[in-house]
């Protein structure tokens, strides 16, 4: 058991560490997180969510509540976030919360009526208990907005490491079916998986965003060289694009209390 707890805080260093590394590069080369950020955005927005206290949790460089800002022109949005370099992107108009989210919530002033995050769920040690959690504290007929990538994601990236033999170091992904069970039928407001493919000349240029994002944690031993050249040598490269590509899947759930 302290083995156990010994290597989540390591785990929970390392994400973290990684993230405070790409704060200057992150806007730059996230352009899936601010399209989804967007999107999110604007399915809240279409739900008109009344003024009250609004988080976005693993907010990063503010992506997605600067988008809420912009199409909500009258309310703040509490960003909360366990990366100090991430947090100091943000101007100094903005409220801003350096916090573990593993360690449950800041204290909050009132139940809130928006809690919003986009690709930071996956990132904590427990996603479903933290879900839950979050969407037990809003205020009634509050709403939980969540954008994150799931499990189907990168099936190159799978189906090169099982012909070349080698380990897939790709981080796993909670299910779709997990996130929408977390919430009672009645609860679902909308749900939408999006399907995003990358394609690049070669398979360097699909995964190098990982590390200029910080998102390359992983449980896995990294690949020696050998492993990642058998790796590259085994990703198939598209017939109608004559490039290699990354499928990401990722599912948008809006949720009512």
């Amino acid at each position: 058991m302290a083995r156990n707890i010994e290597m989540t805080m390591v785990w929970q260093d390392n994400i973290l560490k990684n993230f405070d590394k790409a704060c200057n590069s992150y806007n730059s080369e996230a352009t899936i997180q601010d399209l989804i950020a967007k999107q999110l955005a604007k399915e809240c927005f279409n739900h008109q969510i009344p003024p009250g206290l609004w988080l976005d949790l693993g907010t990063g460089t503010g992506l997605l509540a600067d988008a809420l800002e912009k199409l909500n022109k009258d309310q703040s949005v509490i960003r909360v976030d366990g990366s100090l370099m991430m947090l100091k992107h943000h101007s100094k108009d903005h409220s801003v919360r350096l916090w573990d989210l593993n360690l449950g919530l800041p204290n909050i002033s009132e139940p809130p009526v928006l809690i919003a995050s986009s690709f930071a769920l996956h990132w904590l040690n427990n996603p479903q208990a933290r879900l839950q959690e979050w969407f037990s504290v809003l205020k009634p007929g509050g709403l939980l907005a969540l954008a994150l990538p799931v499990h189907g994601s990168f099936p190159e990236w799978h189906q090169a490491a099982a012909l070349s033999n080698v380990q897939c170091t790709a981080m796993d992904f909670p299910s779709q079916q997990a996130i929408i069970n977390t919430f009672p039928v009645e609860c679902i407001r909308y749900q939408k998986t999006e399907k995003i493919t990358q394609s690049a000349n070669g398979v360097t240029p699909l995964l190098k965003p990982f590390i200029k994002i910080g998102a390359q944690a992983t449980h896995h031993k990294p690949l020696k060289i050998s492993e990642w050249r058998r790796l590259q040598k085994a990703w198939r490269v598209s017939e109608k694009t004559s490039k290699n590509q990354l499928t990401w899947l990722i599912q948008l759930v809006l949720a009512q209390k």
